[in-house]
């Protein structure tokens, strides 16, 4: 009898070691097919196509003062794109804010081309019509001049620092029909939901993680997505209302995830599932 339980015993944990060993081979062959998923994906990422229509909307005389884009500021000088986006969101003094690179191009657009910034703010969410796809066209262009680039937020005024503690405390925030924050999907090693692999953000994701992705072309729904959009979906998923664009709150989240990400290599514009 005794022996008996031992076989038993025996074949229990051989038949959970096998189990295991299946499930651990599954999981490596599942993440290898996503790997190269991704992969066929990057073959002719249609970014391409919203960064060439930003090159033209950038240099295009538009608005009531019939003006281009070519001077405006992004905190490297008039003009200068390279590295601008891998120090965004910062300080600027003129206007005493700190601003992520969307709403620092709708203050472009204001002071330079003319435009109403009420309109714009109300235009922007439509990320696919108007005023909106234009400025999500601009975003993607002006992303771009940066790819290969590693972020390097300026941490350094009161300003930013106070934003950076508040996007902190947005990060861990529970709250909502189901008490979520951004830490419950993004507050841990190795989380997935589905084929989506959920990147740790409260320490550096690594090159081309989280913040480092995003404006990033969405296959799903055949859309390009932002940083303001990617957080204001995240809000949606997490059973939040929806954070008014260009608000504090996602300005402040973009200050946490990019000071976290400081380092780490832009791969912008990216391609997501």
């Amino acid at each position: 009898m005794k022996q008996a339980v031992v076989y038993r015993s025996a074949f229990v944990a051989l038949a959970l070691t096998l189990g295991a060993g299946a499930a651990s081979a599954q999981g490596n062959a599942t993440l290898d097919g996503i790997a190269k998923y991704r992969e066929m994906l990057q073959d002719g990422n249609p970014a391409e196509l919203f960064e060439m229509k930003g090159e033209e909307l950038w240099k295009q005389k538009r608005g009531p003062k019939a003006a281009t884009l070519e001077q405006c500021d992004l905190g490297k000088g008039p003009g200068v794109l390279k590295g601008a986006f891998t120090e965004l969101p910062r300080y600027f003094k003129d206007t005493g804010k700190v601003m992520d690179l969307e709403t620092r191009l709708i203050h472009c657009m204001v002071t330079l081309q003319g435009f109403d910034s009420a309109e714009l703010y109300k235009a922007a969410p439509s990320i696919g019509k108007g005023e909106g796809a234009n400025l999500v066209a601009i975003t993607t262009y002006v992303a771009t001049a940066s790819k290969g680039l590693r972020f390097n937020l300026p941490n350094n005024t009161e300003q930013e620092k106070a934003m950076y503690e508040v996007g902190k405390r947005l990060f861990f925030q529970r709250s909502g029909p189901h008490d979520f924050s951004c830490s419950s999907c993004h507050g841990m090693e190795g989380g997935r939901i589905r084929l989506q692999d959920l990147p740790n953000l409260t320490k550096n994701p690594g090159d081309g993680i989280g913040f480092a992705a995003w404006p990033a072309y969405r296959v799903s729904n055949s859309q390009m997505w932002t940083m303001q959009k990617r957080l204001n979906d995240c809000y949606r998923q997490q059973r939040f209302p929806e954070p008014k664009f260009g608000s504090d709150a996602t300005i402040a989240l973009g200050v946490y995830m990019g000071v976290n990400s400081k380092g780490a290599e832009s791969i912008v514009p990216a391609i997501k599932r």
